[in-house]
């Protein structure tokens, strides 16, 4: 199967929403994840990406503005021992709490659905990479109401147990813009993953609907030396 170009994936939708991608780099040498947030209300717009230890947090932009933090306030990016763990929601937190608790990845989510937003029901989309020894595997899952229909959580999980060079995935919130939003459908997308962190954070950035992106984390870890470089892109400054 011929891997998507990212770039073109991207400017083709104007409002994918939230969206995580996990891959290997095409060296060979990187896990790479990224995760960027979008917005149409004020609200979602005001924002940006800080560091918070080991992983990031949301943050209002104008701490005026805001208006109810309850789905855009939270910590996208946690790390778990040899686990990282990133989402579009505070299913991160439950996530790492219960996998500290011995629990697994989807059983953790189990406690969790979509967001409550109706009528969109924002899908809950979740990754993780685990890193054993030079190595990781990494999952990625989707929580989503069944064609709008909030009494149905559909449940999905995808396991990559021996991730390529080269290549990774991306899963995104919703299908495209509407009204209301309509939820992602089908498989994880295979994409082209490079080797070089700048490059790459720009392709991303550049690449997302200029009235709608807010922020962008871009994270490579070495697997030969677990050396961790992290970007971050904010268009509120």
């Amino acid at each position: 199967m011929k891997l998507i170009s990212v770039s073109d994936y991207l400017k083709n939708n104007d409002y994918p929403g939230r969206g995580i991608v996990i891959g290997k780099s095409k060296c060979g040498r990187y896990a790479v994840t990224a995760y960027f947030i979008m917005g149409r209300s004020e609200n979602s717009r005001n924002r940006i990406f800080v560091e918070d230890g080991e992983g990031i947090r949301t943050k209002a932009f104008d701490e005026s503005k805001l208006v109810d933090p309850s789905l855009i306030i939270y910590s996208p990016v946690r790390v778990l021992k040899n686990n990282l763990i990133i989402t579009n929601g505070d299913q991160t937190d439950t996530i790492y709490t219960m996998m500290n608790q011995k629990f697994t990845f989807e059983q953790s989510l189990r406690t969790r659905s979509f967001e409550p937003d109706s009528p969109n029901f924002t899908p809950r989309i979740s990754g993780l990479l685990k890193f054993i020894d030079a190595d990781f595997t990494y999952f990625l899952s989707i929580l989503k109401s069944a064609d709008g229909n909030s009494e149905s959580c559909e449940r999905f999980t995808y396991s990559y147990l021996a991730p390529l060079n080269g290549v990774g995935h991306i899963i995104h919130t919703y299908k495209c813009d509407g009204n209301p939003i309509p939820s992602f459908e089908g498989e994880p997308k295979r994409i082209e993953i490079n080797e070089d962190i700048d490059n790459f954070t720009d392709t991303l950035w550049n690449s997302l609907n200029e009235d709608n992106k807010v922020s962008l984390f871009v994270r490579y870890v070495d697997l030969l030396t677990h050396e961790v470089k992290t970007k971050i892109v904010n268009k509120n400054k």
